[in-house]
């Protein structure tokens, strides 16, 4: 008989990680912090396919970036019976499928819209710390609102956000602003540019000098210290500014400024995806190394209209989960892992029955309580619930249950006495366990 060959197990693929227990718990309480904000600034929840045509990126995030170039997965899908096959994409970003899932269901045809999402963005870039080829976002999208009041309000909702998680303004992370003004303001500065890059042609690597007629802003956004003379003199986008598009960039410096929330200026930022006009904005820190953006979004007005809907203003931001999750790690706010109310201690399979039916009658009244599968001694159970972090043990001996009894163990409060109560009644003492 031949020996069947041993199947080697499978691994994830490279870049793209598994969540668990107790890791998902911290993704969690960081997930319910952030729609607490949310709900409270009026944004609703949308959900969006992972898998979006091709041109949808193309079109939305521009043909030329380091995006849609090098990081995109992109693949053709099976030939229908035609023959004909689409040309699909994993999500490298949300804001675009947003932008088509309103357009396509006329979501925006009677109101603005003030939207958020959660979910996972692929790009086939290295994987490094925080920075990985399945990664996740957290986004808000207000649609259909002219204004620098609501470029204020969503900037207000992303410093809330940073406070509510424990992160100091200053501290742990600054806030950072630019204008990128109006398209035709943009082609001025675009030339002024591209003449001061060629001027000093000579010092940019090649990467720059295939950008800089390309998206010569991206030059700008270099972080080789060899090129950072060259990217001070260059022209200053601020400068090419006209009236309306100032106007609009000192009432959200208005509004921040009377809110007291404090930023600065950094002429260079630029973001990295082409549809941003007006007003774009970066959180930022030092705690993560090279990875130092945390937030980041602006307005962008055309990107509607440059994918088939009608002219719509538009402003938003991204917020990376595991950069987050490693900030708030490195500056040590870390939430307590979930604990039980109670942990049901029962020695014998006899009274199982019994028992299941009072944990079901502490579950409908609000209690988590777990029951640890299979019997093991009382020694080991009072361990495994100590270990769960739980408050009580609830305890079901053979003594208790022939009375109708269960005594409850306080396990957090020392020098607590042990009582008991009739386990037909827990719905009516089970409030005595959320108390803890």
């Amino acid at each position: 008989m031949t020996e069947q060959k041993k199947l080697q197990p499978l691994q994830a693929v490279k870049g793209m990680n598994d969540i668990l227990p107790p890791e998902s718990a911290r993704w969690e309480w960081l997930e319910d912090k952030m729609r607490s904000v949310l709900q409270r600034y009026g944004y609703q929840n949308v959900r969006t396919p992972i898998v979006e045509p091709t041109a949808l990126f193309v079109r939305g995030i521009g043909e030329v970036t380091d995006i849609v170039e090098k990081e995109m997965y992109a693949f053709e899908d099976r030939a229908d019976k035609h023959g004909q096959a689409e040309h699909l994409a994993l999500r490298p970003e949300m804001t675009a499928g947003v932008v088509r899932a309103m357009i396509e269901h006329s979501f925006l045809r009677d109101s603005g819209r003030r939207l958020y999402y959660f979910g996972p963005m692929f790009r086939r870039e290295k994987p490094q710390k925080g920075r990985y080829r399945q990664f996740h976002q957290m986004g808000v999208e207000a649609l259909g609102f002219h204004g620098p009041d609501v470029d204020a309000e969503v900037i207000l909702l992303g410093s809330r956000l940073l406070r509510e998680l424990g992160l100091k303004d200053g501290e742990h992370v600054r806030l950072e602003l630019n204008c990128l003004g109006a398209p035709e303001e943009r082609r001025a500065h675009r030339e002024a540019l591209v003449a001061h890059l060629e001027a000093h042609k000579a010092l940019l690597d090649e990467d720059s000098q295939r950008r800089m007629y390309t998206n010569p802003l991206r030059v700008l956004d270099t972080k080789n210290p060899a090129l950072q003379d060259m990217a001070n003199a260059a022209p200053k986008l601020l400068d090419f500014l006209g009236e309306a598009s100032l106007a609009h960039f000192n009432g959200v410096r208005a509004i921040l400024d009377a809110a007291g929330i404090a930023y600065s200026l950094n002429p260079r930022l630029v973001r990295g995806l082409d549809y941003y006009n007006l007003t774009v904005f970066e959180w930022v820190t030092d705690k993560l190394g090279s990875q130092g953006t945390v937030c980041g979004g602006g307005r962008y007005d055309g990107l509607i209209e440059q994918l088939g809907g009608k002219p719509t203003p538009a402003v938003g931001f991204g917020m990376g989960m595991e950069r987050m999750l490693l900030l708030l790690e490195e500056v040590g706010v870390a939430p307590a892992a979930p604990a039980p109310d109670a942990y049901a201690v029962v020695p014998s399979a006899k009274g199982l029955p019994q028992v299941m039916v009072a944990l079901e009658a502490l579950r409908a009244a609000g209690v988590s309580v777990v029951l640890h599968p299979g019997q093991s001694s009382m020694k080991s159970q009072f361990k495994k619930a100590d270990a769960s972090g739980a408050a009580y043990a609830l305890v079901f001996g053979e003594d208790e249950l022939t009375q109708g009894l269960v005594s409850i163990k306080p396990l957090r409060s020392e020098g607590a006495a042990q009582y008991t109560r009739r386990i037909e009644a827990a719905a009516e003492w089970s409030a005595e366990l959320l108390n803890a």
